[in-house]
């Protein structure tokens, strides 16, 4: 896809997501970093109006959970210009650059990546971007990086563990605000690779429940994503939160 002046980018319904309009649309985010693309996807640039150009990079579904929601019409991502967001299951930054752009300047990622190889490839891309703070520990523990991170407004999950929404719940216990939102991509697979997907689905949900999280959406990620599930919404804590 080129850019210039033969595609037109227009804003999604979602603050801070793109749709590029050329002959193929792509969902794209505005490049915090001009010039630098972090995992090979395609830049764009776009000629404004008062003579300016805006740098966009396309945002790959088949790569990223948030983009395959957001093209599955998630109603709320809760993550826009400003937020501070703690993003468990990092990996390599794939789509932690695009939340990075999401966020901007005045917002924050915190990425929580267990893996050291994975983290490695994190923390290089985080040099660029000083909205994201990596952090290579297990999301089991966030007693652990505590300190590092402050209250966030919304919280997306995806570690791929059968314990993912106790993992979750500790993290939101910690760190996610009262009212705050979260995210979390579930992979019937890594929970029981015995029973049909929306049958762990429907446990998944229970589960978070039992956390304090209250569902709002669920959407498979199909195409894109297989027996994966998307499930938004809010938080909402009937005891006090850890100290």
């Amino acid at each position: 896809m080129k850019g210039g002046s033969k595609v037109v980018v227009e804003k999604h319904r979602h603050e801070g997501v793109f749709v590029a309009r050329g002959k193929e649309d792509a969902l794209v985010t505005r490049n915090m970093v001009v010039g630098e693309s972090v995992y090979g996807e395609k830049r764009i640039s776009v000629d404004e109006a008062d003579g300016t150009k805006t740098e966009y990079r396309v945002w790959n579904p088949f790569r990223s959970k948030i983009a395959a929601g957001i093209l599955g019409g998630l109603d709320a991502i809760h993550i826009k210009p400003g937020s501070k967001l703690l993003y468990l299951g990092g990996a390599s930054g794939t789509t932690v650059s695009h939340c990075s752009d999401l966020v901007g300047p005045e917002g924050t990622v915190y990425a929580v990546e267990f893996s050291h190889r994975s983290g490695r490839d994190l923390v290089n891309m985080a040099k660029k971007r000083t909205n994201v703070i990596p952090i290579i520990e297990d999301a089991r523990h966030p007693q652990k990086y505590r300190m590092l991170i402050g209250m966030v407004d919304t919280i997306f999950a995806d570690v791929a563990q059968p314990d993912q929404a106790r993992i979750v719940g500790l993290n939101a216990q910690y760190f996610l605000k009262q009212g705050g939102n979260f995210m979390i991509s579930i992979k019937a697979s890594c929970i029981d690779s015995t029973a049909a997907p929306e049958a762990v689905f429907a446990r998944e949900v229970k589960k978070l429940q039992t956390e304090g999280f209250k569902p709002a959406e669920q959407l498979t990620l199909e195409p894109y994503e297989r027996d994966h599930a998307m499930v938004v919404g809010a938080y909402r804590v009937s005891k006090k939160k850890s100290s």
